[in-house]
């Protein structure tokens, strides 16, 4: 008989981590090529009507909340950060926890590097009818849907 093991824990720590850095030399590196090609509020149609790229900066959270509040936001964010790495900590063995965890984790720490170099957040992707967005922005967005999924689905479960 053949029984399946689960990644331990500290496997899953180092997959939070992993997918966290990628995110984040995503993140870091996709804003510095647009501030070094594009000036502030400049904006090129890579598919005219579909997506553009503008450079632009948020000081707040998302579509601006708390704009002008680095030290609210940071903190917000910061404690954010520590509930959810709490969670996972308490379910690190669960199958595929680790890819959401390190998504949000290193979408987060990605703003949060803007914020206490820059003192904002550069945003760059428009899409009509939305507001502009990087990539940090979409691996929290796709993290947290993920992660809600896993939730709700019951991907979360204490094993105790």
């Amino acid at each position: 008989m053949v029984v399946e093991q689960r990644p331990a824990a500290r496997e899953n720590w180092l997959r939070v981590a992993i997918v966290a850095a990628v995110v984040i030399v995503l993140d870091q590196v996709s804003k510095g090529l647009l501030r070094s090609s594009l000036a502030l509020g400049a904006s090129t149609a890579v598919v005219p009507g579909v997506l553009t790229l503008v450079r632009t900066t948020n000081s707040g959270v998302a579509f601006s909340a708390l704009s002008g509040s680095v030290v609210v936001v940071t903190l917000l964010a910061l404690a954010v950060l520590t509930l959810l790495l709490g969670f996972f900590a308490r379910f690190a063995t669960r199958p595929f926890l680790w890819l959401p965890t390190g998504m949000v984790t290193g979408g987060a720490l990605g703003n949060l590097i803007d914020r206490v170099r820059l003192g904002a957040v550069t945003d760059f992707i428009k899409l009509p009818h939305w507001p502009a967005f990087n990539v940090a922005d979409s691996a929290i967005t796709l993290g947290v849907v993920a992660l809600v999924l896993m939730i709700t689905r019951g991907g979360a479960r204490s094993t105790t």
